[in-house]
């Protein structure tokens, strides 16, 4: 039985030992002849069964390598192909190639003299910690003083600095590595080399088939920090039209590099983007006070900023911005913007805007917009649109649109369209549209004014001469009445309120007549198939001549049964009121016309009244 548990408890002790074997420990065989070291590197990973994790642009994976090894340790294979040029990570089950960092010292081989004089200077380079690669486009500055530069593309930079500050730090930023932050001693030229490291590394994974691939691999160093490798690109920093345009490419190379380095100041001044009290680093100051004598491009803005032409603001701003032209916020903006030509905000808007041109928001809106041709939101509007063209909002609006041309809403509209020409609601609309030609709402509850109307639904009214609602009231009606013996009437709407076209002759010898006209009607149902109905409307009478004023005014109860859907038969009493200028018959044409009449009343010489009667039939 001891020779039992002492053989058990080796054998424990082996098969702990070879689980806890990490894979630069693995011990296996590779035989190739000139094949890719990508392909070897596959090769090995099947073989034990563990990732190979790399950043593809340090490794030259169409490299032609020999390899022969039998029963040797992975990192011993990895030290023939790499040579010492790369360090070899463990973690977990995944081995992470990478460059060794070149190690270089930041001071190095320079003259360090201390200057009387104001100002003095910081040149140097700017290199890749991994690659030894000198970089260009790189931000060097000094936040305090503000003092700026872009490194060449020999990676060179160089920084003039005032004596009168007692503390020097110079930061160094570029898109896709890390921020470093050094600290100097003051009032001493120097000569600087500054490594800086790749912040985002994107991975090529070699692994065995049947081990699962994670999205995230984290690396702890031997100093106790933790590198988080991620499968994804950084995104660039976004920037509008205006500003690719007016903007220098060393401002928009800053803009990139100092993304996420904002600070603050009391007062700026610019005569154009870059060249001002705050040089290159402009775009990453908020002020107070904002001078631009033709344009600036600052952070953002507190209290008030004025421009001579433009200006351009990365950030918010708020409380006063004017500009002879034009005025871009990047963030929101709160207060009174005032431009010659156009407004434009990337995010939301409180204020009063006002531009010659044009006033554009890309987010939520809540105040005044007036511009003299084209207002527009890209989000919910509260408040009011004035354009001497038109208004857009994209999303709900509560409040008014007026335009000379038209209105547009995508959305749902609480509130008032006052267009010359057009309103577009393409979604419910619980207020008024008043149109010099047409509406459109999708869902009516409301008022329409206009010549036409229109709408798929309608629980409000509509008034023009032709209302359209496609899931409302249509109807053609025929009829017979005591002044014309035919006539036809196009009734559009709804049951609360339709419209009328109507049009009729008398085609007796002797008593011809032509009229046409337009009126409203409403139906009151009283039961499933009777209906009470009442018609309003005015009509031309042509009597043989076009040389005087013949308009009949008319008011008719109706009562109709509906027997079946899409047919109804009605009948009831009218009172006509009519006024003409005309004392004579023309040959072949009626006069007078109340020769039917029930009853008759005299009001005038020219205005006569009389009780009438109207029996016919709808259709549909």
């Amino acid at each position: 039985m001891l020779k039992f548990w002492i053989l058990f408890i080796a054998l424990q002790y082996i098969i702990n030992n070879s689980f806890a074997q990490g894979p630069l420990k693995k011990v296996i065989s590779v035989s190739v002849n000139r094949q890719k070291l990508s392909n070897v590197l596959e090769i090995m990973s099947n073989t034990g069964n563990f990732y190979f994790s790399y950043n593809s642009s340090i490794l030259k994976k169409d490299s032609i390598v020999t390899v022969n090894f039998v029963n040797k340790p992975v990192k011993e294979i990895l030290l023939y192909l790499f040579r010492e040029q790369y360090e070899f990570i463990e973690s977990g089950n995944y081995i992470i190639l990478r460059k060794k960092p070149i190690d270089i010292p930041i001071f190095n081989s320079t003259k360090q003299n201390s200057v009387p004089d104001k100002v003095y200077y910081l040149t140097g380079y700017v290199i890749d910690e991994f690659t030894g690669e000198k970089l260009s486009r790189v931000s060097v500055f000094e936040p305090n003083q503000l003092s700026s530069n872009l490194s060449d593309e020999n990676g060179f930079f160089k920084l003039k600095l005032k004596s009168k500050y007692n503390k020097v730090t110079v930061r160094v930023n570029k898109d896709q590595y890390r921020d470093t932050t050094i600290l100097l001693q003051h009032k001493v030229n120097q000569k600087l080399f500054i490594p800086i490291r790749p912040q985002v590394i994107t991975l090529v994974t070699i692994k065995p088939e049947d081990i699962f691939e994670p999205d995230v691999i984290q690396l702890e160093t031997p100093k106790g920090k933790v590198l988080t490798y991620l499968r994804t690109d950084l995104s660039k920093a976004k920037i509008s039209r205006v500003e690719r345009f007016f903007i220098s490419n060393k401002l928009k190379l800053q803009g990139i590099n100092l993304k996420n380095y904002f600070t603050t100041r009391n007062f700026q001044m610019s005569v154009v983007p870059g060249i001002g009290t705050q040089g290159l680093l402009s775009s990453q100051i908020s002020n107070n006070y904002s001078l631009n004598i033709f344009g600036g491009y600052t952070g953002g803005v507190k209290v008030v900023e004025i421009g001579g032409l433009f200006n351009i603001n990365k950030q918010n701003v708020r409380y006063a911005q004017f500009a002879g032209v034009f005025n871009t916020v990047g963030g929101t903006f709160m207060g009174v913007q005032m431009a010659g030509v156009q407004n434009l905000v990337l995010d939301s808007v409180k204020a009063l805007q006002a531009a010659g041109v044009s006033n554009f928001v890309k987010d939520k809106f809540k105040g005044m917009q007036i511009a003299g041709i084209y207002n527009h939101v890209a989000d919910t509007l509260k408040g009011v649109q004035i354009a001497g063209v038109a208004n857009f909002a994209k999303a709900t609006i509560k409040g008014w649109q007026v335009a000379g041309v038209g209105n547009w809403s995508n959305k749902a509209i609480t509130g008032v369209q006052i267009a010359g020409v057009v309103n577009l609601a393409h979604k419910e609309i619980k207020g008024v549209q008043i149109a010099g030609v047409i509406n459109y709402a999708k869902k009516l509850k409301g008022l329409q004014v206009g010549v036409f109307n229109v709408a798929d639904t309608s629980d409000g009214y509509s008034i023009g001469l032709i209302n359209i609602i496609r899931n409302g009231y249509h109807k053609i009606s025929f009829s017979t009445n005591e002044v014309a013996n035919f006539n036809i009437g196009i009734k559009t709407g709804n049951r609360k309120l339709y419209s009328i076209v109507q049009a009729g002759v008398n085609r007796n010898n002797n008593n011809r007549l032509y009229s046409f006209g337009y009126g409203f009607g409403k139906d009151i149902y009283l039961s499933k198939k009777m209906i009470f109905n009442t018609e309003l409307g005015a009509q031309y009478l042509y009597l043989g001549t076009w040389d005087y004023l013949n308009l009949q005014n008319k008011i008719s109860f109706h009562l109709q049964w509906q027997p079946f859907k899409n047919f109804s038969i009605y009948a009831g009493p009218s009172f006509s009121v009519l006024v003409s200028d005309q004392q004579a018959a023309v040959p072949g044409y009626a006069f007078p016309i109340t020769n039917n009449a029930i009853k008759k009343f005299d009001f005038s010489n020219r205005t006569k009244g009389w009780i009438g009667f109207t029996a016919g039939v709808n259709l549909f």
